[in-house]
């Protein structure tokens, strides 16, 4: 059948590819002039299976009220006129609960793992290079009594069948030497060797270039305006196209992932997508010094910012803004990340040519994303991964074209319908 996929990130374009593969005519629409331009462009890199853990946990609501009144908190909250994020707020303190904490994590983890072994599956089937590095994700903490309460993650993972040890400060630098510098703030750390980091918009672009090769159609520089429907299905999904010209594009699925927009186009129809953007930021160092620069991906626990080495490039990303729809950077949270990479790599990187991004991650309370079939019978979601759009993107792909193709999907995971 012909299927319409609205979005080109990782999640879209996954979706796209594995739709394709079942035997589908595939269209992909996107407002940007080409795939991978927003939130998948410039992440932080990591594929951890080992930290797909959510926000949501019995601590954090203590955590989030400390951290409102500092500018460089790694979880920020600015309440708007919009009773979007209100509704996301309350549902999030649900899933604060301790009962809800296992079952999340249990589905994120599941998803995570099959996602990651289709990803090493598509690479080496369709020799897809992205800077990928097969090295492991170290987690470090600069306090003890942090570092003591992360053993009860870590313990979490082990019991899901992720082998995520803890580490000693000797341990952490011979796993990374390049840490050397900040090693006297560094009280020890976990470690994960199975995970992996590589750049998400090389792999998105790659995987769009073959995907378009094998026959799907993309309708680039084309924003999409509503959906129609009639009879509890959708009729067709109304477009702007790279002419300015209004066009209505048809099929016999449709399939929503526009990321932090999609409820936008879906809550009109009835449809429930409690998703609110998490603004995260990035900045891309070129490596001057690549003998002090980490191989290693990082996770700087305390600050809430990962370190993933790309090509020539160290990549930085982190914290979380939920103040609305704008991508402005806030010079203060910029300036704080170079401070916190002169910190650790400090005779590594160009400190004086930094490309700062921002991009608005898509997020649901218990950070389990939505996949699946919605109350309109042709109409599928595909968004709320959060952090781990990158970890869980193209497996999230292959189980939504499962589900479109009325197979059922390999993971252990709550799916829509």
């Amino acid at each position: 059948m012909k299927v319409v996929v609205m979005g080109s990130g990782i999640i879209g374009i996954s979706t796209a590819w594995w739709l394709n593969q079942a035997g589908h005519d595939v269209v992909v629409i996107d407002r940007e002039p080409g795939p991978a331009q927003e939130t998948s462009r410039a992440n932080g890199g990591q594929i951890s299976v080992s930290y797909a853990e959510p926000w949501a946990n019995p601590q954090a609501p203590l955590k989030l009220l400390k951290w409102l009144v500092s500018d460089n908190a790694p979880m920020v909250f600015r309440p708007q006129a919009d009773w979007r994020q209100w509704a996301w707020g309350l549902a999030f303190l649900r899933e604060c609960l301790p009962k809800r904490v296992p079952q999340n994590i249990r589905a994120m983890v599941s998803l995570a793992e099959y996602s990651l072994q289709t990803l090493r599956t598509m690479r080496d089937d369709l020799d897809i290079h992205y800077h990928h590095l097969s090295r492991g994700i170290l987690n470090i903490y600069r306090d003890a009594e942090q570092f003591e309460a992360s053993q009860t993650a870590a313990s979490y993972m082990r019991d899901f069948g992720v082998d995520r040890r803890i580490v000693s400060v000797d341990e952490v630098l011979a796993l990374e030497p390049a840490l050397e510098p900040a090693i006297h703030d560094i009280v020890g750390g976990d470690y994960t060797a199975t995970d992996e980091s590589g750049d998400i918009h090389m792999f998105a672009s790659a995987l769009a270039r073959k995907a378009r090769h094998a026959g799907v159609e993309f309708m680039f520089s084309t924003q999409v305006n509503r959906l129609r429907a009639e009879g509890g299905r959708i009729t067709g999904v109304e477009v702007i196209d790279a002419e300015g010209i209004f066009r209505e594009v048809t099929a016999d699925a449709y399939v929503a992932a526009l990321g932090a927009f999609t409820p936008h186009l879906v809550n009109p129809l009835g449809v429930r997508c409690l998703v609110y953007p998490a603004k995260g930021y990035s900045a891309t160092f070129k490596i001057t010094n690549p003998d002090a620069a980490p191989e290693v991906s990082i996770t700087d626990s305390e600050h809430k910012v990962v370190f993933s080495r790309l090509g020539d490039t160290l990549r930085m990303a982190g914290t979380a803004e939920l103040s609305g729809y704008s991508r402005a950077l806030n010079t203060n949270r910029c300036q704080n990340m170079v401070s916190l990479a002169k910190d650790l790599f400090p005779s590594a990187l160009d400190f004086d040519n930094v490309q700062f991004w921002s991009g608005l991650r898509p997020s649901t309370p218990s950070n389990v994303p939505l996949i699946g079939r919605t109350k309109i019978s042709n109409l599928y979601l595909n968004t709320g991964h959060g952090t781990l759009g990158w970890t869980m993107g193209v497996g999230s792909g292959k189980v939504l074209a499962d589900i479109i193709s009325g197979q059922k999907p390999e993971p252990d995971f709550p799916f829509l319908g």
